[in-house]
């Protein structure tokens, strides 16, 4: 089928699209070259069009993502509905809650401010698909901006008080990454570094995390993946370098300072999965003005999650992303950009990391302790590697 792809209002290009995979086969023709997402202008159309199924592809619900074919088989099962990734993505047009991209039909055109997630309402069904719930109506509303999320825990957009929210499950025995992002949260408050507040709620006996959305309707989250990719990377220069470059380049505000705040987070929580697609820039969506890094999200994998308390060593290095193999040598590319750092700020925190984890059920009589007495090591190891 015949596709424009959308910012907002604004045409940007006719694609062929295919109805059933959801692959972007063919670009006819491109109208605005500088509102296409970020990392995915070719030199031809046909290295444009590689580039948009590969950004395409990635707006799919991931097979591995928990629960999802035993939801699609539910859904077959219970409601004779097929449903698939690249179904789901199609029936939404796309629509994220993440930016202001989609796909607009050509045979029969829609309206952005109909359809988008920001400002209209839509199904609970696919969220509930998710957490292994039927939905008890007779056919099942597919529209939802679940279809559109990444990440291979549990998850599913709601609309609470007329917020958009995520709710976001954990994984194995302990269920611990929901406490993870509450914890990283409370650190993040007290070293005043912008984040996504994150609370803890409770389904069906279960521990989930719940956040508001971090874009508003106009604004782009963009992720470092695609400022990456957004230029070639010169031979002999670092990750690390080459991110701050390509930030000073599109003139993002304050990244120096935010890269030496997440990496400072990251190594007092031991985040082991702080990869590319998990943190970016938030930009203009209308004028592409880039306005700042994006808050700090998704730090659930993260404090040992998924070792036996026994085993937690907290002082031991551990390995790290995106920018060094280990976390101390991430610690050290930012030891020069630690003035924001107030250590003492930290104090107490042992203290209400505890009260967090000992709402969990863990198995483990003393994890939450031992959680807790962890993050008290990490702080006073932070402030031995930093000057």
């Amino acid at each position: 089928m015949k596709c424009t792809l959308m910012h907002r209002e604004l045409p940007v290009a006719v694609l062929g699209v295919n109805d059933i995979s959801g692959t972007i086969y063919r670009v006819d023709e491109v109208f605005h070259v500088e509102h296409l997402p970020l990392g995915t202008p070719g030199r031809t159309k046909k290295e444009t069009a590689k580039n948009l199924n590969a950004w395409l592809s990635g707006r799919m619900i991931p097979a591995s993502r928990s629960g999802f074919q035993q939801a699609m088989q539910a859904a077959m099962l219970q409601k004779n509905t097929e449903v698939s990734a690249s179904i789901l993505l199609l029936k939404c047009y796309g629509l994220s809650l993440s930016d202001q991209y989609w796909l607009n039909p050509a045979a029969a055109p829609l309206q952005w401010r109909e359809i988008n997630f920001y400002n209209n309402p839509f199904s609970d069904d696919v969220g509930d698909l998710l957490f292994g719930k039927i939905p008890r109506n007779d056919s099942l509303d597919l529209v939802s901006p679940c279809n559109t999320s990444d990440g291979w825990l549990q998850k599913k957009w709601k609309i609470s008080d007329g917020r958009r929210v995520l709710i976001k499950g954990g994984s194995g025995m302990a269920q611990q990454e929901p406490f993870n992002e509450v914890v990283a949260s409370a650190v993040c408050r007290r070293l005043n570094i912008p984040h996504v507040d994150y609370s803890l709620i409770w389904e069906d006996g279960k521990p989930y995390s719940l956040c508001a959305n971090m874009t508003a309707d106009r604004q782009d989250l963009v992720s470092a993946y695609a400022l990456y990719t957004s230029a070639e990377k010169p031979d002999g220069v670092s990750t690390f370098d080459y991110i701050l470059a390509r930030c000073e380049a599109l003139g993002i505000p304050s990244a120096r300072k935010f890269l030496s705040q997440m990496i400072v987070l990251d190594f007092l929580l031991c985040n082991q999965d702080r990869h590319m697609g998990n943190f970016g820039a938030i930009r203009d969506a209308v004028t592409l003005e880039w306005q700042s890094m994006a808050p700090v999200y998704d730090s659930g994998t993260s404090l040992w999650f998924d070792q036996y308390a026994s085993q937690i060593d907290a002082v031991a290095d551990a390995a790290a992303k995106p920018f060094c193999a280990t976390h101390n040598q991430q610690l050290a590319l930012v030891a020069g950009d630690l003035d924001w750092l107030d250590p003492s700020a930290l104090n107490g925190l042992e203290d209400e990391v505890f009260s967090i984890f000992e709402q969990a059920r863990f198995g483990e009589a003393s994890r939450a302790e031992i959680l807790s007495q962890a993050v008290a090591q990490r702080c006073k190891l932070l402030c031995q590697l930093v000057p």
